[in-house]
């Protein structure tokens, strides 16, 4: 007979509404597959097909991925031509797909600084699908947490000087409204690659009580498997939020 004293279990999370991912490991992949780079860039493009259709058959309201960041501007400029062109072609061969699957697709970042045909096809994407009300995928691009929230933190200041806020109406409420992710709901389960143990300067804010997950896997061999192996993790994780469990000391 189950000893009382012993409690019930707990019972298994739903699963996240809001996931993100730092999809890290291209290049490592490609280097233990004796391949250039750019092969392990396109392969994690298709990582990032399987990654949107299983969110969507799972459940998942949204998925973040962490694309191409501020600092990733000082890698090799032949790396960076070659991203910028996978990019491209990401989006004319996927976006049709991705609409017809009630995809709605968001980019935050800084955008596109030199490129505007880059640009011109992240906005475009984004009118394409604004109406739909499946997965929300959120690509960051050319994004840093850290300037992101200078970014608000300036925008807040302008509206204080303008004297249509004033310093104590500044909550963490009002400040997250200030953010590239408002709207989204709040960050469930973070998700990183390749096995390191970092944020690199993605979602800093948003993570604050989010659960996070480090894989070992590099991303190009990323599928519905592992991601089902993330959720099961944050799915026996137990959120307090700062508080205690009842009945804890």
């Amino acid at each position: 007979m189950k000893n009382e004293a012993q409690g019930a279990a707990s019972p298994p999370l739903p699963a996240p509404r809001h996931v993100a991912i730092i999809m890290d490991g291209n290049g490592r992949w490609a280097q233990s597959h004796g391949l250039p780079r750019f092969e392990g860039h396109r392969r994690g493009a298709e990582a990032v097909r399987r990654t949107v259709t299983a969110a969507q058959e799972l459940g998942i309201e949204a998925l973040t991925l962490y694309s191409f960041s501020s600092e990733n501007w000082s890698r090799p400029e032949q790396e960076i031509f070659e991203l910028m062109g996978l990019l491209k072609r990401f989006i004319r061969s996927d976006l049709q797909e991705l609409h017809a699957k009630n995809v709605r697709l968001r980019i935050i970042g800084e955008g596109h600084p030199t490129d505007p045909e880059v640009q011109q096809l992240l906005d475009d994407a984004q009118t394409l699908t604004s109406a739909n009300t499946g997965v929300r995928l959120t690509v960051a691009f050319n994004y840093g947490s850290r300037n992101e929230i200078a970014r608000a933190a300036q925008e807040l200041a302008r509206q204080v000087a303008a004297g249509r806020l004033r310093p104590e109406e500044i909550t963490p409420e009002r400040f997250g409204e200030a953010l590239d992710t408002v709207g989204l709901p709040p960050l469930d389960l973070m998700i990183r690659t390749s096995g390191e143990q970092r944020l690199s300067n993605f979602l800093l804010w948003q993570a604050a009580y989010a659960e996070l997950v480090f894989l070992p896997v590099y991303w190009p061999d990323f599928d519905r498997t592992w991601l089902e192996r993330a959720l099961a993790e944050f799915g026996g994780r137990e959120r307090r939020f700062g508080g205690v469990t009842p009945g804890e000391g």
